[in-house]
């Protein structure tokens, strides 16, 4: 099996609570939105929260 060659993604494990999971199913099917680029945007919001509390830079 090939190697997949990510230029611009970076891969990482994680885990969700059991009750997320579902529901994130359900919005990438009905957007039509790759569950990556909505991980993405969740991250992107979460880092811009804190970043606005001072807590991260």
């Amino acid at each position: 099996m090939a190697e997949v060659i990510m230029v611009n993604r970076v891969r990482f494990t994680s885990s969700l609570d059991k009750a997320l999971m579902p529901k994130l199913d359900r919005l990438s099917k009905e957007t039509r939105i790759p569950k990556s680029r909505l991980l993405d945007e969740a991250v992107e919001d979460l880092l811009k929260k804190y970043e606005k509390r001072g807590a991260f830079r």
